[in-house]
């Protein structure tokens, strides 16, 4: 069975642990979890009649007051980089988190989670924003961990990148 480490990245408050718990446990909590440091979970996978087991790092989100620590990202074999599409700024965090996190690992898969897609009437991130994202060639999904919304997507999406694998 391989190993796979996903860390989850974005500033604090985008949704990184309820994706998680959605993805792990199938529920969501609308009580708001704050991360200290790291929280890791394992979710055991087949792609392609391949085992995998996804080690995923709930990493505590970056901002103005804490900085991701650069040593969470060892071994890493891919990101979920998560956006709150009802906070514009935390797209331009989630670029330069990118940069960073580039700069550490070199060129590493990763899929962009716009999240909170459930409230699609608070949404900030425009859709000229989006499609510059995907302009890049990354790969961009909106996602809601509130109802399930490409969740599985984005993080099969990512599994299959880190092994290889086309989508």
């Amino acid at each position: 069975m391989q190993k796979k480490k996903i860390c989850m990245l974005g500033s604090f408050s985008v949704g990184k642990t309820s994706l998680v718990r959605r993805y792990i446990e199938s529920i969501y909590d609308e009580k708001y979890h704050t991360t200290v440091g790291v929280k890791v979970d394992k979710k055991p996978l087949q792609l392609n009649g391949e085992e995998v087991l996804l080690m995923l790092w709930d990493l505590a989100g970056d901002d103005d007051f804490q900085k991701l620590r650069l040593s969470y990202l060892t071994g890493a074999s891919g990101y979920l980089l998560v956006v709150d599409g009802t906070r514009r700024a935390t797209l331009e965090k989630a670029l330069e988190l990118h940069e960073r996190v580039q700069g550490e690992l070199g060129p590493t898969p990763f899929v962009v989670a716009l999240n909170k897609c459930d409230l699609a009437t608070d949404w900030e991130v425009t859709e000229e924003a989006e499609q510059g994202l995907h302009t890049r060639g990354w790969t961009v999904l909106r996602t809601s961990a509130k109802t399930g919304e490409g969740v599985e997507e984005a993080f099969g999406l990512l599994a299959r990148a880190m092994l290889g694998r086309k989508p």
